[in-house]
């Protein structure tokens, strides 16, 4: 990694500071923690005998959860439900310190869980409970009064859209009008199966995956050295054309990610997980810390190199977790 800690120290000391809004799919992430010790008599499946159980923002919540390391000025908007999970959720967000004003929780809407069951170690399984509800009606319009009232007050915002139906192309073309018109910091983590457009925003962040099937192109195998996969390189310029962001960042998994942008050499930067536990969330990490570092004024090659830095660092954790500044710093070496 070529950014030093003189320079890391820099950026670092700008995050403080900085207020940002994170739009999407909010989710309750649960985790059922136990031990196995036999195979159940019904079925070759193993038997879990729980220890604990634990609760995470999840989805767009686990972005704002990412970006709350860092700085205390986070507000989130997205929907939840009249339950008990919503409450949970809209609870675990409040006593972070983020602004819940955003959350919208509707009667007739079931929070999105993801309850994911651990033993040694291992995901067993994981089972999902989800609602779909487009973001329409007086949903819109609230969503909408939200954006165009924080837009001018934060400096970035981010954008996490997994296809849950909250990230609707009326609501994605007034975050796009908000922050063009206030000169902010648009970042989008995108889902290739809607077909929401995000032309002109300041960056793009899907993975390897997602960005063949946004372009268009069949699936392929990752190649060595990873500037000369020809079919990923084809796949990011397909994505510039279409969508135009200034920073188009591909995640790779362990080959790191690779930024585009137009008129310019693709960047390679490598990937630094030395141990993989679990890759819950890791696409969170990445897409808070490059909205963090343009917010800062990092390069875009710098803000890269700091985003992979700290998906490596969170996929060597287990459950959804989140990277904070000693652990990015000590990872500098």
């Amino acid at each position: 990694m070529s950014m030093d800690k003189k320079r890391w120290a820099e950026i670092a000391a700008r995050f403080a500071g900085l207020r940002l809004l994170v739009v999407g799919d909010l989710m309750l992430d649960e985790f059922i923690w136990g031990k196995v010790s036999r195979i159940s008599p019904e079925a070759p499946v193993p038997v879990v005998d729980v220890t604990s159980e634990s609760y995470y923002p999840g989805g767009a919540a686990n972005v704002a959860r990412n970006l709350r390391e860092f700085t205390s000025h986070v507000a989130v908007l997205g929907a939840a439900g009249q339950d008990a999970a919503g409450a949970r959720l809209v609870s675990l967000l409040a006593e972070s310190g983020m602004d819940t004003a955003g959350v919208m929780r509707h009667q007739g809407y079931s929070t999105i869980v993801k309850t994911r069951i651990i033993a040694r170690h291992q995901q067993v399984v994981r089972v999902d409970r989800d609602c779909r509800i487009p973001t329409e009606g007086p949903r819109l319009e609230r969503a909408i009064e939200f954006v165009d009232r924080a837009a001018g007050e934060v400096d970035g915002i981010v954008v996490s859209d997994y296809n849950k139906g909250f990230v609707t192309q009326a609501l994605a073309d007034r975050v796009l009008a908000a922050a063009r018109r206030h000169g902010k910091v648009l970042t989008v983590d995108p889902h290739p199966r809607t077909a929401v457009e995000w032309k002109g925003a300041t960056a793009i962040k899907p993975n390897r995956s997602e960005a063949f099937h946004a372009a268009g192109l069949p699936p392929s195998e990752p190649v060595e050295p990873a500037e000369r996969d020809l079919a990923l390189l084809e796949a990011g310029n397909r994505l510039l054309e279409r969508w135009q962001p200034q920073n188009l960042v591909v995640t790779l998994g362990e080959q790191g990610m690779m930024l585009f942008r137009a008129g310019e050499p693709c960047y390679h930067v490598p990937a630094c997980a030395q141990d993989v536990f679990d890759v819950s969330g890791a696409g969170d990490t990445a897409i808070a810390l490059f909205t963090l570092g343009l917010c800062a004024g990092a390069d875009a090659h710098e803000t890269a190199e700091l985003a992979n830095l700290a998906s490596g660092i969170v996929v060597g954790k287990l459950g959804t977790a989140t990277v904070n500044r000693a652990e990015l710093e000590a990872a500098l070496g």
